[in-house]
């Protein structure tokens, strides 16, 4: 909990955010906590598995945010070229979502340009991982690694739109692009 926390705290920090999504949102963290920690925003809670949406759904409701809070049955790299989400979002949030490359190609298309996304990072992250996302042409940039009591993060900027190509179909979690 007290990392998901962490990822609210970056949350509050970036101007401008009033939407954002929580992709592979799971069992819901950081999702839920985050929603309850920034009331001021309304916020998606994707996840693909059907089990986990049914009870993401009964948590939103338990919690009193089906106001601002939606819940999408969806695999992100479908989703994402949805008009009701390509490029909508100020953040993406990403816990355990998958390798760098592949949350980098799924998540870029859901965000606006100069939007964020904020990815959970091993505690002694020092931005390496994402050192083979320039070449990609994905349209995200690495900003900084943020170390907080609650753990670290990559918050990376989206300088440029996503080429229409990207996310590939069935083929970003099979050929991470780095």
């Amino acid at each position: 909990m007290a990392h998901a926390r962490g990822f609210g705290d970056v949350l509050h920090a970036i101007k401008g955010c009033t939407r954002w999504i929580d992709i592979g949102s799971g069992g819901g963290l950081p999702g839920l906590v985050v929603a309850l920690d920034l009331p001021e925003c309304t916020a998606m809670l994707l996840d693909g598995n059907e089990r986990r949406t049914v009870f993401l759904r009964w948590a939103v409701e338990q919690l009193g945010v089906g106001d601002r809070v939606t819940v999408v049955r969806e695999r992100a790299e479908e989703f994402a070229r949805s008009p009701v989400a390509d490029g909508i979002f100020d953040v993406v949030v990403a816990r355990s979502f998958g390798s760098p490359g592949v949350t980098a190609e799924c998540a870029a298309r859901f965000l606006r340009v100069g939007g964020s996304l904020v990815v959970s990072e091993p505690p002694s992250a020092d931005g390496e991982r994402w050192s083979g996302l320039a070449s990609t042409g994905i349209g995200l940039r690495l900003v900084r690694i943020e170390t907080a009591s609650f753990g670290s993060f990559a918050v990376l900027e989206k300088f440029s739109e996503t080429p229409p190509t990207l996310p590939r179909r069935g083929s970003a979690l099979k050929r991470p692009l780095f």
